[in-house]
C-alpha cells in the first residue's frame, strides 16, 4: 500500500502521471559473446570502472530533437586546386585507416571514435565495424543481411568489416551483433547506439526511436572516468534528467533487475545515467566524511558535482542540446548527492529527486553537517524537491544521541526517519506541499533497485509535468 504523508493532492497527480515505454525489437536469441570494449588510451590516469551496483549550457527555448545528424560525422566540404568541391573524409575514418596500417593503437582509436561520431564509423565506402576480443574469428550479423553471419577481415589485434552503403541504405534503427568462434551472438560493446530486448543487449547502426547511447571514459582528471548512458526518447526532448548509478538504470540484467528506467520515461524525456565508479562510489556520492564501524568514508562530493557541471553537462548539451526543463535524481547515496548538488548549485536544476536518500550521512558516527541541516541553513530554493523512502520508523523516530538527526529508532529501515525529518525541515523553511515539495512513503519497501524501479514513475510524473 502506498501511504502519502500529509499530501492529499499528490494522489490525483500520480494517477495522471506520464509513463513511457522503451522500444523492444527482437534480435538473435543466442547468448552474448565476450567482446572487448573501449579502454582509455595510454596515459589516462584512471582505470576501468566497474559495473558495480550501489546500495543502496544555456537553455534553449523549446525542446531539442534528441537525435544525431548522420551527416555530421562525415566532415564538411572543401575545395581542390581547381576550386571544385571535394568532400572531406570523416576524421573517424582517418583514425581507422591509421589503425589498419599500424600507425595507431587499438585502445586509443576505440576510445577516440567513441568520443566523436561513435561506432560503427560512417565511411566513404560504407559503415565500418570493428570487433576485438579473445574469441576470434568474428563475424557480423544484423538486419542488413537477414542475420546471416558474414565474415570479417582480420587485422593486427582486431577484426573489421565494411558494409557498403548499398547494402545498408537505412542505418537508422538497423540492429546488429557480432558472432564469435563458438557461434555466440553478442552486442558490440563499443556501439554508440544500443538497447535491450528479451535476448539481452543489441547494437544499432544509427539510433532511431527510443534507444540508448553510450559515452565511455568521460572524466575530468579529478574523479574517475566513467560511462554515460543516455536514453534518447522517440519525441522532441523537452526534459533532461541526470540520474546516478547509471549501470543500474536500463539493463534488465542489472543488479536486482535494475530500474528499467526506460519503461517509466515519457516520450519527450532524455535521461542521462552516470555510472558509479565502483570502489569510489561512497566518496563521489557524499559531501562530508562519516564513520561506519570505526572506518572513515566519503567526502568527495564537491569534486563529483564539479565534474557534472564542468564536464558531463557541457558534453550532453553540446551534443544533444539543452532541454528547457532540467532535473537530477538518485537513490540511496545517489539521492544524497542529487540533493547536495542542488545545495551547491541552487539554480542548476528545476527538479531534484531522492529515492531512499541517505540524508543522515555525516551523523552516523560523526557530527558533520547533514543535508537536512544544510537545507535548513540555506532556506527556500528554486527547484521542486521530491524525497521518499520505503521501510518503517521502527520504534519511533527519535534523536537519542542528541546530534540533531532523528536516526536512532530501533528497527527503522530504508532511511525512513531521516527523510521524514528532511521533508518537515523543507516545509519549515518555506517549501510548499504539492507545489515544490513532495514526500512519498512506500510502506515497508526494501532498499534496493527493484523497489526503486517499482516507484520511480512517481518522481518522473512530477518532473514531466513541469
Amino acid at each position: 500500500m502506498h501511504r502519502l504523508i500529509r499530501r492529499p493532492m499528490l494522489a490525483s497527480l500520480l494517477l495522471t502521471g506520464l509513463i513511457g515505454c522503451g522500444d523492444k525489437d527482437a534480435s538473435d536469441p543466442t547468448a552474448p559473446a565476450d567482446d572487448t570494449s573501449a579502454a582509455a588510451p595510454d596515459g589516462d590516469d584512471t582505470g576501468p570502472t566497474e559495473d558495480s551496483g550501489g546500495d543502496g549550457g544555456d537553455d534553449t527555448d523549446g525542446g531539442t530533437d534528441g537525435s544525431t545528424d548522420d551527416t555530421d560525422d562525415t566532415g564538411s566540404s572543401g575545395t581542390d586546386d581547381t576550386g571544385a568541391t571535394v568532400p572531406e573524409v570523416n576524421p573517424d575514418e582517418l583514425l581507422f585507416e591509421e589503425l589498419l596500417h599500424g600507425d595507431a593503437d587499438l585502445d586509443s582509436v576505440l576510445w577516440e571514435v567513441s568520443q566523436s561520431g561513435g561506432w560503427p564509423i560512417e565511411g566513404e565506402d560504407g559503415y565500418i565495424f570493428v570487433a576485438a576480443g579473445d574469441r576470434d574469428p568474428y563475424y557480423l550479423a544484423g538486419d542488413h543481411n537477414g542475420w546471416e553471419t558474414a565474415g570479417m577481415e582480420r587485422a593486427e589485434g582486431f577484426w573489421y568489416a565494411v558494409v557498403p552503403h548499398a547494402e545498408l541504405p537505412s542505418p537508422g534503427g538497423s540492429l546488429y551483433k557480432f558472432v564469435d568462434n563458438r557461434g555466440d551472438y553478442g552486442a558490440d560493446p563499443n556501439a554508440r547506439a544500443y538497447s535491450y530486448d528479451e535476448y539481452g543487449e543489441y547494437s544499432i547502426v544509427r539510433g532511431e526511436g527510443g534507444h540508448l547511447e553510450r559515452w565511455p571514459w568521460v572524466g575530468d582528471g579529478a574523479v574517475d572516468a566513467r560511462t554515460l548512458r543516455v536514453w534518447v526518447p522517440e519525441g522532441p526532448v523537452t526534459h533532461q534528467i541526470y540520474v546516478h548509478d547509471g549501470q543500474n538504470l536500463f539493463d534488465p540484467e542489472g543488479i536486482n533487475g535494475g530500474w528499467r528506467l526506460q519503461e517509466s520515461l515519457g516520450t519527450s524525456t532524455m535521461a542521462i545515467g552516470l555510472d558509479n565508479s565502483g570502489i569510489y562510489r561512497i566518496d563521489d556520492y557524499t559531501h562530508v566524511t562519516d564513520t561506519i564501524d570505526g572506518y572513515a568514508y566519503g567526502g568527495g562530493g564537491d569534486a563529483y558535482v564539479d565534474y557534472i557541471e564542468g564536464t558531463v553537462r557541457p558534453l550532453v548539451e553540446g551534443y544533444y542540446g539543452a532541454a528547457p526543463i532540467q532535473g537530477v535524481m538518485g537513490s540511496s547515496l545517489g539521492g544524497l548527492i542529487a540533493l547536495y548538488h542542488d545545495l551547491r548549485h541552487p539554480a542548476a536544476f528545476d527538479f531534484v529527486g531522492s529515492l531512499s536518500g541517505t540524508v543522515g550521512w555525516g551523523s552516523i558516527e560523526r557530527n558533520n553537517d547533514t543535508v537536512i541541516e544544510l537545507y535548513e541553513a540555506a532556506g527556500h530554493g528554486t527547484a521542486v524537491l521530491y524525497v521518499d523512502s520505503g521501510g518503517t520508523g521502527g520504534t519511533g523516530c527519535v534523536d537519542s544521541d542528541g546530534d540533531g538527526i532523528e536516526d536512532d529508532a530501533r528497527g527503522a529501515s530504508d532511511n525512513y526517519c531521516e527523510n521524514v525529518q528532511l521533508s518537515d525541515t523543507l516545509a519549515g523553511v518555506g517549501y510548499v506541499w504539492e507545489e515544490d515539495l513532495y514526500h512519498w512513503w512506500e510502506t515497508g519497501a526494501s532498499h534496493n533497485e527493484a523497489a526503486w524501479a517499482d516507484r520511480v514513475w512517481i518522481p518522473l510524473s512530477i518532473f514531466e509535468t513541469l
